[in-house]
């Protein structure tokens, strides 16, 4: 009884019950102030209730984050695809309503993370973290639409290299400004090793079929292709081990400061805010409902193409990666702008890095069982388009240092890119 005498003294501007109470207090938007501690006790009873029913987790996941008003375009989306049948605003509306998708597989993969420990979470990371376009990519893969997903895939890369990390570059330095923000060197040398390695996969396969030097036409590159892909999924398990097992310490500031910014926002110790069954129940509910919107989404965009008159090749490189990766945006801003650019570049190199080592790989492999002819042949227009992209990339990050120059510089790349594909004329298609 001694310490409740001891808060009955205190004012009543200060919270009389523990930091783990206010939290869950917090988290459901209660005032609390003026509660005493026997009606804190029976509240936090109750509040321990509410968080373990299915209530609090549909709450947390379909409610409480603001990218949920999305959520009614999908749909919406499919109504208007058997009532109207108007390709164009199926595939818009389709877009809508995937972006709050992709960004709560990435929570829910956030979350279960917490029960795994840090080795399999990033096992789960690599697998869900870029889910929405490997679901995507498979469904145009079963279509045929193999173009469709090499582009998507291509504008991922981009979209990330050059928007993502510009825009994080530039509002950074902006709100930072004369200070020049640092990062964590040795990881961003790492992740530009590895871009540059993709781009030798893509790039050997290309070569061997304009320069009409392979020895069986039109199967070596393929056979070539199938080969790398599997050279790359093992050089990217090797790096998940180098980054989990072997050299944790490298990237040691990342987690630093990724629990740093946590303790700021929440006031205390990251925590779980759904059970360990809630997450992967929600994770089955969520790729599943990611796996509807994407057939319609890919059913829609030729079109889409046909009736607003803009090149297949600009939907796929630009508008799709653009809205799948919106998450991604304003979480790598968000970063920069409290001076946590390793995170930022986790969320935006790092993935980059991902879709690049594991997801084409692993789309030639699905195509390879599927039976179609998916092979790191992207044409010399994006081949080339994806070089000169991480060749600036690399050359920004050597220092490891950013301004807002610097991110001034990767936005106008990136719109030079978009420009190019919106005027360029896929020949490769069909």
């Amino acid at each position: 009884m001694g310490p409740i005498e001891e808060r009955l003294d205190v004012d009543d501007e200060e919270i009389p019950f523990s930091s783990s109470q206010a939290t869950e207090v917090g988290a459901l938007h209660f005032e609390s102030s003026h509660f005493i501690p026997h009606a804190n006790m029976s509240n936090s009873w109750f509040l321990r209730k509410i968080q373990i029913s299915p209530f609090r987790s549909i709450y947390v996941v379909l409610i409480k984050a603001k990218i949920n008003v999305l959520l009614p375009f999908g749909p919406l989306a499919i109504l208007l695809h058997y009532l109207t049948g108007k390709h164009g605003w199926v595939f818009f509306f389709s877009l809508l309503g995937i972006a709050p998708l992709a960004e709560r597989l990435g929570y829910a993969t956030e979350q279960l993370a917490f029960y795994t420990g840090p080795t399999v979470g990033g096992l789960l990371n690599a697998t869900f973290g870029n889910a929405t376009e490997m679901i995507i990519s498979v469904y145009a893969l079963k279509n045929g639409m193999i173009r469709v997903v090499q582009q998507s895939l291509l504008g991922s890369i981009l979209s990330n290299m050059l928007l993502v990390l510009g825009c994080a570059f530039f509002t950074g330095g902006i709100v930072h400004y004369p200070k020049v923000q640092v990062f964590n060197k040795a990881a961003a040398v790492v992740n530009s090793g590895l871009l540059l390695m993709a781009v030798m996969g893509i790039l050997f396969p290309a070569v061997l079929h304009f320069t009409h030097t392979e020895v069986h036409f039109g199967d070596s590159e393929l056979s070539l292709s199938r080969f790398s892909s599997c050279v790359m999924l093992v050089a990217y398990a090797s790096y998940l081990f180098f980054q989990l097992k072997s050299q944790p310490n490298l990237y040691s500031a990342i987690d630093d400061d990724a629990r740093e910014t946590t303790a700021e926002d929440c006031g205390e110790e990251e925590a779980p805010e759904i059970t360990h069954w809630e997450a992967i129940g929600w994770l089955a509910i969520l790729t599943l409902w990611v796996s509807i919107l994407s057939g319609f989404l890919v059913d829609a965009i030729q079109g889409a193409s046909d009736s607003s008159h803009i090149p297949v090749a600009f939907i796929s490189v630009i508008l799709l990666p653009i809205v799948g990766n919106a998450a991604e945006h304003a979480s790598a801003i968000m970063f920069a702008m409290k001076d946590k650019l390793d995170i930022t570049l986790g969320v935006a190199i790092g993935s980059s890095t991902q879709i690049a080592m594991f997801v084409i790989p692993f789309c030639v492999v699905v195509g390879w069982a599927m039976g179609q002819r998916m092979d790191l042949n992207f044409q010399l227009f994006e081949t080339a388009t994806l070089f000169i992209a991480v060749l600036v990339v690399a050359f920004m990050l050597q220092e490891g240092t950013s301004n807002y120059f610097k991110g001034l510089m990767l936005i106008l790349c990136y719109l030079i890119v978009a420009a190019s594909f919106f005027v360029h004329v896929d020949k490769a298609t069909g």
